[in-house]
């Protein structure tokens, strides 16, 4: 389920842990690796070494001469975090709303973004206007555009997501404008991965990855979990008002507002006051331009290699079994009556079990066989992805006029946590892996392609699983003869001539159990496939080029 992964696809939404970041990391210092740039770096490196022995050593910069280049790049990823964060809460708010699944798969398409920007990543490294910053040219003015999207989506998103009798949510509408978000976002998180890197010094360039994954954690914090909880009327009165009121203490509009303001405010403050490093800025735009190309002809001649394209293959599809569990089931709760808020709130426990989880099982990923425990943790999650539909149909007994007991929030944190022990230990797997066959002289570009092709495995399968709920959910028209259920139209005639629409099966519990015999068969079959792949001898994962 990972209630916020569900609602808000954190494979979407990704929020790097700390693999993720030093993958990220790797990949701004590969795809500046042939430029001119690390040239001039590596030329200063060897005039100090050589310098250091005619003169003493001069000292280098302390965390407190860059605290406030480490407070920038944690505002700056706080900033990113903030418009995933409303994006991971649209579909919780339009699940209220009673949208149809089919409007939910296609609403999926904004957490793409960040599972492609691979392939705009070296645009992004290269081209720039080299008198107003590298890193600037790009961060200025798509921080910008965010903000002006956010000031324009607080005037309209409240007819986008009004619904009534005649219609629902501008659900097209709602996701251009976040995939737009989506997009600048994950574009600016580009931008500020690399200025992270020349932002800070050797000595201090490893806070790049606390800074990202503290504030962006932060961000998506402030823009769902935050946003969803203050927008509650239910939760504001009982936890924050002394009478209560029939609106939160914020509304969608206004969050929206400021949050665009304050977008608009600290990038000027930024673009004025805030100067980058001059270095690499006299050579040639050409040699900028033929890195890009030769970066495109680097990622081409990695997927050609068999290893890596059967590789490839098996990580696109090996999530088809959790799709049901992962995308589904949290609207299904929210569906079923439980809170959107209060499912919001349930991933605030689990942040400390996400950053011991990878540390523990890094332990057992360490070997020359890491893909063993990915294979050792498939069934369990498969498992744990009939126990999500066994809790959906419990919840409408559970519920009472007061809500839902304290034991059942406690029962789906548990469930949570089982999750994402499960998740953990195929993610961690799946890095370590990619790191022992990644060519080390090429390893930025090369774990960053594998990465990729791993989130954008989790993501098609959850909009597949969206899409499929309703045309494999069975209903009939009770109470009016000879009327059906079929289309809106004929639900609303239905209910015109007295009836009522009744689910007779639920495409979600159909799709939890296709897609546990499709995980098993996958793997029974592939899954022992994928585990012979780390019998290869490592000259079969090394590209033509760096041999």
């Amino acid at each position: 389920m990972e209630l916020s992964d569900s609602v808000g696809h954190k494979n979407g939404r990704q929020r790097k842990n700390t693999a993720n970041l030093q993958i990220e990391n790797m990949k701004d210092r590969e795809l500046e690796g042939s430029g001119p740039e690390v040239e001039e770096e590596a030329e200063g490196l060897l005039q100090g070494f050589d310098s250091e022995d005619r003169r003493p050593a001069k000292v280098r910069p302390g965390l407190r001469k860059e605290l406030g280049n480490i407070l920038l790049l944690l505002f700056l990823y706080v900033l990113q975090g903030i418009p995933l964060g409303l994006a991971g809460s649209i579909p919780l708010i339009m699940q209220s709303k009673s949208v149809s699944y089919k409007d939910q798969a296609f609403f999926s398409f904004v957490f793409w973004p960040f599972s492609l920007k691979l392939l705009w990543a070296p645009l992004v490294d290269a081209l720039y206007f080299s008198r107003f910053g590298r890193r600037k040219s790009w961060l200025v003015p798509t921080q910008y555009l965010l903000g002006l999207f956010m000031i324009y989506l607080s005037v309209t998103v409240d007819s986008l997501l009004q619904s009534d009798d005649s219609h629902g949510p501008d659900v097209v509408t709602l996701t251009a404008v976040f995939f737009m978000l989506s997009f600048l976002a994950a574009t600016q998180d580009i931008a500020v991965d690399g200025w992270a890197l020349t932002m800070l010094s050797r000595e201090n360039v490893g806070y790049a990855s606390t800074c990202n994954s503290v504030g962006q954690t932060a961000g998506y914090f402030l823009g769902n979990v935050l946003f969803l909880a203050l927008e509650s009327a239910n939760f504001c009165n009982q936890y924050l008002r002394n009478e209560p009121k029939d609106t939160g203490l914020v509304t969608l509009s206004d969050f929206l507002f400021y949050g665009g303001v304050v977008f608009l405010i600290s990038t000027t403050l930024v673009a004025i006051f805030k100067r980058e490093s001059e270095r690499g800025q006299g050579k040639k735009r050409a040699k900028e331009t033929q890195g890009v190309l030769e970066t495109y002809k680097l990622l081409f001649s990695i997927i050609k290699l068999p290893t890596v394209l059967s590789f490839c293959a098996l990580l696109l599809t090996a999530k088809m079994g959790f799709s049901a569990a992962d995308a589904v089931t949290g609207l299904k709760l929210v569906e079923a009556g439980v809170p959107k808020e209060k499912l919001a709130l349930l991933a605030v426990p689990m942040v400390p079990l996400q950053i011991l989880l990878p540390l523990i099982i890094s332990k057992y990923t360490a070997g020359p066989r890491p893909l063993d425990i990915f294979y050792k943790a498939f069934p369990f999650r498969l498992l744990i992805g009939l126990g999500y539909a066994l809790l959906v149909w419990w919840t409408p007994s559970v519920k009472t006029e007061e809500g839902f007991p304290m034991y059942y929030y406690l029962l789906v944190l548990f469930s949570y946590a089982l999750h994402q022990v499960a998740l953990y230990s195929m993610y961690v797997a799946c890095m370590a892996f990619h790191a022992k066959v990644s060519d080390p002289l090429i390893g930025g570009t090369y774990m960053t392609l594998l990465n990729t092709v791993t989130n954008l495995g989790g993501n098609w399968p959850s909009t597949v699983a969206l899409w499929l709920v309703d045309p494999l959910t069975s209903k009939e028209c009770q109470g009016a003869a000879g009327q059906t259920c079929g289309s809106l139209d004929e639900a609303a005639l239905c209910a015109k001539e007295g009836g009522a629409c009744v689910t007779t099966l639920d495409g979600y519990y159909v799709e939890s159990v296709v897609c546990v015999v499709i995980g098993l068969v996958w793997w029974l079959w592939l899954g022992k496939r994928m585990r012979r792949l780390q019998e290869e001898s490592p000259a079969a994962w090394r590209c033509k080029i760096s041999q």
